[in-house]
C-alpha cells in the first residue's frame, strides 16, 4: 500500500439507502466505506443492490493512479437525468479490489442515508 496515499476499505456498519429525486436507486446492508488519503469517506454499494434500470452507461472514463480506471453512469428516469452521477471501478487495481462490482454516488446529485 502506498504510504503517501493510504486507502482503507471496510464494511459500512450501517444500512445505506441512496435516493435520487425522491426515488430509491440503491439500498444495501453490504455497502463498503472507502477512506482515501485526506478525502471524505465514500460509500460503495454492490451493483446487485441497485436499481440498474435507472442507470445509463456514460462515455466518461477517468483514471485514478491508486484505484484504476473509473467508468460512469448517468441516472435517468422519465424526464429527469443527472449526467455522470455514479462511478464504478470495473477492474480496480489490487489495492482497491474490494470495490469491484460496486457503485459510488456523487453526494451533490443524490441523497445518501445511513442507518
Amino acid at each position: 500500500m502506498p504510504t503517501d496515499h493510504p486507502i482503507h476499505i471496510a464494511p459500512s456498519p450501517d444500512r445505506v439507502r441512496v435516493l435520487w429525486r425522491g426515488r430509491v436507486v440503491a439500498e444495501s446492508e453490504a455497502a463498503l466505506e472507502l477512506r482515501e488519503h485526506t478525502y471524505p469517506p465514500v460509500i460503495y454499494i454492490p451493483r446487485r443492490d441497485a436499481d440498474m434500470k435507472l442507470f445509463m452507461r456514460s462515455e466518461l472514463e477517468t483514471t485514478c493512479l491508486y484505484k484504476g480506471v473509473a467508468n460512469y453512469f448517468s441516472l435517468v428516469a422519465d424526464d429527469a437525468a443527472d449526467k455522470d452521477a455514479v462511478w464504478t471501478y470495473e477492474t480496480p487495481l489490487p489495492i482497491a479490489a474490494e470495490i469491484k462490482d460496486h457503485l459510488a454516488f456523487y453526494p451533490n446529485k443524490v441523497q445518501i442515508l445511513r442507518g
